[in-house]
């Protein structure tokens, strides 16, 4: 049983770093892209609620899009441990 606790804790911290690298540059892309915008219209008066999502949304679609290829590699890694691991958890 103590192996089998070992197992999925390890399993719980891997997806959690898993997700951590995958989501991590999109989130950054967005927060700086966010906070140079709300820079720019802070220093120049200018409240246009477009300026403000529409070149976050362009920036984190270009990231998405230059990193999907390595992060759906980095799933499959991690969707091959785990479908390694359903021997030892009995499952399959």
């Amino acid at each position: 049983m103590q192996h089998l606790d070992m197992q999925v804790t390890e399993l719980a911290r891997d997806l959690l770093w898993t997700t951590i690298v995958v989501t991590a540059p999109v989130l950054l892309t967005g927060l700086v892209v966010g906070v140079a915008i709300s820079l720019f219209q802070a220093l120049t008066s200018v409240q246009e609620q477009s300026l403000s999502q529409v070149p976050k949304m362009i920036a984190v679609m270009v990231v998405t899009l230059l990193l999907l290829a390595p992060c759906l590699a980095i799933l499959r890694d991690y969707a091959e441990r785990v479908f390694g691991m359903l021997v030892s958890f009995g499952l399959s």
